[in-house]
């Protein structure tokens, strides 16, 4: 970045190469904005080296600065809870002259409430501040509990105090447009800003080798993040009784990383049901994988619809194999997919539907 500074600065969590979908689109965003001639400081983290990265064009300019950070883990709140404020509190230090000298800051809900920290600095800085609401936090916390914690409660209260001082919401989905309305938030303050598909998928896009471990199988693709916002339930019970007492000829490829697909993997290898587990392929192997199966399963739990928005559905549609969603109607998943799949080639069924789940294998299998 010249002397003169940034006009933007955009906070995100992980950069690529790391996974995650947030960094990958903030990346795609942030370029978007220096071709059209800003001058961009993308802030995120690596799990390797920290860095600072130039581009430029006649038009515009990027700098990206990666700071190297821990992974922690998620189960544990306290070391959640310290990692956060350690990682946004070293991105705002390192971002500070440039947040100083810009005229917007945007901000993801990765790396989690980053808000608490810009909200109340923006009231010194009175820059326009955009958050692109990614996840919703405490939320999403929220949604994990049957009952709340009062002290979840009152942190909730004061993130709905603090979203009141955001010039504008970005959202990924009318879903989450529909959260936010339904939180007080006034609707000329929500712009919908969709994730495009992480990959280009052309039509000579040519499959990844298909898995001599499920040779003989109509492969089922599950890929990328699997975590606390995912139902594996349904499908398990749906999976199993395919298994049992069906026609046996879908098998479940397990390309992720998360709780739910440790839990998943677990309770189909104790039950002896055909799985094969592996991690998330390299972005630019992205497109090859996502060609590879005869269709791809997509979940979400009835109470996270509007807080999270899977990012694959984008990938799952591009490839023009057929979906199974196991999730709410009220999720953009389905108005995603019912738009924008050809005709029966897009299954939804509820969370807890597992006969609904069954058929749909049984048919797959055909």
């Amino acid at each position: 970045m010249t002397a003169a500074g940034a006009d933007l600065v955009y906070f995100c969590d992980w950069l690529p190469p790391d996974f995650g979908a947030v960094g990958q689109y903030a990346l795609q965003f942030a370029r978007e904005r220096a071709r059209r001639g800003e001058r961009v400081a993308l802030y995120g983290l690596s799990s390797t080296a920290a860095s600072v990265e130039h581009e430029s064009s006649a038009a515009g300019s990027l700098k990206t600065v990666r700071l190297k950070a821990r992974t922690y883990d998620r189960a544990r709140v306290l070391d959640r809870a310290l990692w956060t404020a350690c990682t946004n509190t070293r991105l705002l230090l390192h971002a500070w002259r440039d947040l100083r000298g810009c005229k917007e800051i945007v901000f993801t809900g990765s790396p989690p409430f980053m808000l608490h920290l810009l909200a109340p600095l923006n009231c010194l800085l009175r820059k326009k501040l955009t958050y692109r609401i990614t996840d919703f936090f405490p939320e999403c916390l929220m949604a994990e509990r049957p009952a709340v914690p009062l002290l979840l409660r009152a942190l909730y209260r004061l993130t709905l105090f603090w979203r009141r001082r955001i010039t504008q919401f970005e959202v990924l989905g009318e879903d989450q447009r529909a959260r936010l309305l339904a939180a007080g938030t006034a609707a000329e303050r929500i712009v919908l800003k969709r994730d495009p598909s992480p990959v280009a998928i052309a039509a000579g896009t040519l499959p990844l080798e298909r898995p001599q471990a499920l040779r003989g199988y109509r492969i089922l693709l599950y890929s990328g993040n699997y975590g606390v916002a995912h139902d594996y339930r349904t499908f398990h019970e749906a999976y199993r009784e395919h298994h049992r007492r069906g026609k046996r000829g879908v098998a479940l490829w397990l390309n992720a990383v998360g709780s739910r697909a440790d839990l998943l993997e677990d309770a189909l290898r104790r039950d002896g049901l055909p799985v094969l587990r592996s991690r998330p392929v390299p972005l630019h192997e992205l497109p090859s994988l996502l060609v590879t199966p005869d269709a791809h399963l997509i979940t979400l739990l009835d109470s996270f619809w509007g807080f999270v928005l899977p990012s694959k559905v984008y990938g799952c549609i591009e490839s023009a194999r057929p979906v199974l969603y196991i999730g709410p109607e009220a999720s953009d998943v389905h108005l995603l997919c019912s738009s924008r799949i050809a005709r029966g080639s897009y299954t939804r069924a509820d969370v807890g539907d597992a006969e609904s789940v069954f058929r749909a294998l049984e048919l797959m299998s055909t």
